[in-house]
């Protein structure tokens, strides 16, 4: 199920391309570890042309589509060996889901900032059957758009220190608080 991302129009996508260039401009764009050599390759220009219209859900369709992805990963064992395992079959979803959801959420912290609005306000984007304890205590909170900007800018691919969005298939992200 797709993220409906409240605040998603022209100027967020405009702002999310060029968050995806700074990415790249700095050699920090994040890649899956799960990703084929021509996955890495590959994934810059399909981000791209999925944020001009889309959203994560063909983001992951289009990851899967051009084998994106590796069938099988090496894990490291506890007791010191390694194993070779099926990736899991969401790891498209996952992924999309996240990323779109990281550049949306910095595009929406820049415009807010560009717009003198101070803070931006989590909700719930996409339906969770069991959501985590944690995921609900963050809805409805304000999170300064100038700290999440900065937080997302410098935790890609990884968990933030503000906790947004707070861990993988969260279904949580933010939009500009309403005007009264």
């Amino acid at each position: 199920m797709a993220l409906q991302l409240e605040n998603l129009d022209g100027r967020i996508r405009n702002l999310m391309l060029s968050e995806i260039a700074f990415d790249e401009g700095r050699g920090a764009l994040y890649t899956s570890r799960r990703f084929t050599r021509a996955g890495e390759g590959e994934y810059p220009m399909i981000l791209k042309d999925v944020v001009v219209s889309g959203g994560d859900a063909e983001l992951a369709a289009k990851l899967r589509a051009h084998g994106c992805f590796a069938e099988t990963e090496t894990r490291h064992l506890k007791s010191g060996k390694i194993s070779t395992a099926k990736v899991p079959v969401t790891a498209a979803e996952t992924f999309a889901e996240g990323e779109f959801n990281r550049f949306y959420l910095r595009a929406l912290c820049r415009a807010a900032i560009e717009d003198c609005v101070n803070e931006v306000m989590v909700y719930r984007a996409r339906h969770s059957e069991n959501p985590r304890p944690e995921s609900e205590a963050l809805i409805g909170k304000m999170v300064d758009a100038k700290s999440l900007l900065e937080d997302l800018r410098n935790n890609t691919g990884v968990d933030t220190c503000l906790g947004l969005p707070p861990g993988p298939n969260s279904g949580l992200s933010a939009r500009l608080p309403i005007k009264n």
